[in-house]
């Protein structure tokens, strides 16, 4: 009897030595320094630029500077079958263009947004291997444009 229990000590003891615990996956995400107080805007080459105004399971995007993009969506699309293809098409875009090294994507989740939406964009983005991506806020006029899609 003690031999049986003996094995079944060791036995407990093998698997929890070896086996190992699923370790949590987490985003790395970077986020600005609260101690500094700077004011100043980062310029960033508009043409390396590309925008994706996210509502609720619906998202629009415009390349380069909202007033002047270099290309925009003309109708409100689907996140889950449209942003691979938009975000493919922009990369191959952007690569091409002169002067430029790699895409950087903002993601402005506005009101209408899930978190859902965030997440999608953000799992397309990794494969995609894209790199350099924001999240920020939707500015006034953005809101509008994509009120203004949804009806």
């Amino acid at each position: 009897m003690t031999a049986m229990v003996d094995l079944a000590f060791l036995l407990i003891t093998f698997f929890m030595l070896t086996t190992s615990l699923d370790k949590p996956a987490a985003m790395d995400i970077a986020m600005p320094d609260k101690s500094k107080k700077d004011t100043e805007s980062v310029l960033i080459d508009e043409n390396r630029t590309a925008t994706f105004i996210l509502g609720d399971g619906r998202f629009i995007w415009y390349h380069g500077d909202f007033k002047t993009p270099l290309a925009s969506s003309q109708t409100l699309a689907d996140i889950e079958k449209t942003l691979p293809q938009v975000v493919a098409q922009l990369k191959i875009k952007i690569g091409t263009m002169p002067n430029t090294k790699d895409m950087i994507v903002l993601i402005k989740p506005s009101t209408e947004a899930r978190a859902k939406d965030v997440i999608r964009t953000i799992d397309e983005l990794k494969q995609q291997n894209i790199k350099r991506y924001l999240i920020g806020k939707t500015r006034e006029e953005e809101e509008k444009q994509l009120l203004a899609s949804i009806h």
